[in-house]
């Protein structure tokens, strides 16, 4: 057993006796490279991951008109998000690749990937974040300034490169048990997918006769089915707004409720409330704007909402609406039919849903499709929800045991 001491770093506690403590800037500086004209854009992502943009995603991001302060990025380099470092967004470069200036891009003598999972566990227990001085909700300015006064646990440089590749091995392994349960997710929300598209234009008996629905995104459904557009259907009301009435908004997940049952940050706020309406419990509400993504839901609150959501009622079961308007989303019909406004998004106001075609079966029949549905995701929601928690448990452990080597509580055998 080594023999251990205090390190004199709250987060940290005991260290190994012949560890030292330094400040960054004894042995690491910020470089600055010149970019090349055949760079594309690298991001520092939350998981850790620094790669050029485009092997991840392209949507989603804020584009910079000018590229004022970029940076060139090279394989190998040590990158810490200004921003989001907070979070875990720190890593080594897969990339050759160019910059915002918000990225940190260091350089040391010492192990790389040691210093990686160092900081990582500095971001995990909340260091960073005591040192924010708050520049937005959820984030904080990791500068360069602040990095090169934070003391550092160093092991011998020998040390360093054993933890970090015991460290590279055993989080490959987690990284890969967690895949593998992510991917048990994806099937489950894919199997969710199809058993309401299948419940919603082919109904619940396999043995009923069928026939062309005429509907491309519908195909056959059953004989004594109709089908109607949404305007002989539905009613797009427009409620008035009262005094008390606190903000209601439509999630992708598709639950429709106040503002402040979720969460109060990262909307963007109305300075004038200008064509807001009233929401009451059981509306039927499709996102003009992101119904596209499944925010599409019954409100389960009473509140007042921007007009891009659109409050329809129907005498038919708003369930079944409900679900057949996910399906249509699920199955990208939405997409195919914009005209266009935003990346990943589509105008689906009340004017599109009138003239869409809505396959119906009797009222009995909607509430026996909605019950069934309901069932089933029920029981595969429950399953998904524990498939989630081992996430977060394996992740809890997977910071923990960089923690215990970073600090030397624990020794590479």
């Amino acid at each position: 057993m080594r023999e251990m001491k205090d390190s004199g770093i709250e987060w940290a506690g005991v260290i190994p006796n012949t560890w030292n403590i330094n400040k960054g800037k004894y042995f690491m500086e910020l470089l600055t490279r010149p970019t090349l004209e055949t760079d594309e854009v690298i991001t520092c992502f939350r998981d850790g991951e620094v790669t050029l943009r485009s092997k991840r995603r392209e949507e989603g991001f804020t584009v910079s008109l000018t590229e004022a302060g970029y940076q060139g990025i090279e394989i190998g380099d040590l990158v810490v998000h200004g921003m989001d470092g907070f979070a875990g967004s720190i890593g080594i470069s897969d990339s050759r690749g160019k910059a915002t200036p918000v990225l940190n891009v260091l350089d040391t003598e010492q192990n790389k990937r040691y210093m990686m999972y160092l900081m990582r566990t500095m971001a995990y227990c909340e260091l960073f974040l005591s040192l924010a001085t708050g520049i937005r909700v959820r984030t904080c300015d990791t500068n360069w300034k602040k990095l090169r006064e934070i003391d550092y646990i160093l092991p011998t440089i020998p040390e360093q490169k054993a933890i970090a590749d015991f460290l590279d091995e055993q989080c490959a392994e987690i990284d890969s048990l967690i895949s593998d349960i992510q991917s048990q997710i994806e099937a489950l929300e894919e199997y969710k997918r199809s058993v309401i598209t299948e419940a919603v234009t082919k109904g619940l008996d396999p043995d009923v006769e069928m026939r062309d629905s005429g509907v491309q995104w519908i195909g056959m459904m059953p004989t004594h089915w109709d089908c109607q557009r949404g305007k002989y259907l539905l009613r797009y009301v427009q409620k008035p707004v009262r005094d008390d009435d606190g903000v209601i908004t439509c999630f992708r997940d598709g639950e429709v409720t106040l503002r402040s049952n979720r969460r109060e940050e990262g909307f963007t706020m109305a300075d004038k409330e200008i064509g807001y309406q009233g929401i009451d419990v059981g509306d039927l509400v499709v996102h003009g704007m992101d119904g596209f993504a499944g925010s599409i839901g019954i409100s389960d609150s009473k509140g007042k909402a921007s007009p891009v959501l659109n409050v329809l009622d129907t005498e038919q079961n708003k369930r079944y609406i409900m679900y057949y308007l996910h399906s249509m989303a699920y199955n990208d019909v939405f997409v195919a039919l914009a005209t266009g406004i935003r990346v990943r998004s589509c105008d689906l106001r009340w004017n599109k849903l009138a003239e869409l075609l809505y396959p119906m079966p009797p009222v009995e029949e909607q509430q026996a499709i909605v019950e069934h549905i309901d069932s089933v995701l029920e029981r595969t929601n429950a399953i998904i929800a524990d498939k989630k928690q081992q996430i977060e448990t394996i992740e809890e452990y997977k910071k923990s045991l960089i923690f215990e080597y970073v600090t030397g509580k624990k020794e590479v055998a």
